[in-house]
């Protein structure tokens, strides 16, 4: 992994079809989820100060997003342009929610700031960020430290991995799931 912490292409679980292992193993022995695989369950704080579940969003698909930081630069252009696209997600019988370490009060800036209108959820304690295997060792200014890597999953209505977009792009994962759920 070098310093930006992107995947190559083979270390990536973009793939779209329809049958694939139950976990890869990456070097390194993480295990990433891939198609099919059931989403792990969790709850957690959201942003309307309740809590909230996967389980209770089964009949919808789901888009779940783990990005880093609340009110920074890419994690901004990536919740406006899902905001941007919240209704044409609603027609596919999708929700949006967001996941980030950040405490509630920066998620209420956070929507604030940017007139969000989805979910965002609370996960202090790193615990579904890790059940998502989406934190990982980062690099900044010759730093080095643990970090979310930001990532994008649809989970169907019965609570299967439908995409696993490990380390995607910020401008580039709204639209991708958006070309996904239109098919």
């Amino acid at each position: 992994m070098n310093s930006k912490s992107k995947l190559s292409n083979n270390e990536q679980c973009v793939t779209l079809q329809s049958k694939a292992r139950k976990v890869r193993i990456k070097e390194g022995g993480i295990h990433m989820l891939n198609i099919n695989d059931l989403a792990p369950d969790f709850t957690l704080q959201g942003s309307d100060l309740k809590e909230h579940s996967l389980q209770e969003f089964r009949g919808k698909k789901i888009v779940l997003y783990f990005y880093p930081k609340d009110n920074t630069s890419g994690c901004s252009k990536e919740a406006v342009m899902f905001n941007e696209l919240k209704e044409q997600f609603e027609k596919e019988n999708a929700v949006i929610i967001g996941v980030s370490k950040d405490s509630l009060a920066s998620h209420k800036k956070f929507i604030d700031n940017y007139s969000l209108s989805f979910l965002l959820l609370s996960d202090p304690e790193q615990e579904v960020i890790k059940a998502y295997d989406v934190l990982r060792e980062k690099s900044m200014y010759g730093r080095k430290y643990l970090g979310v890597l930001r990532s994008t999953f649809v989970i169907s209505e019965e609570g299967k991995i439908l995409l696993a977009d490990y380390g995607c792009k910020a401008t580039e994962s709204p639209k991708t799931v958006c070309r996904l759920l239109l098919k």
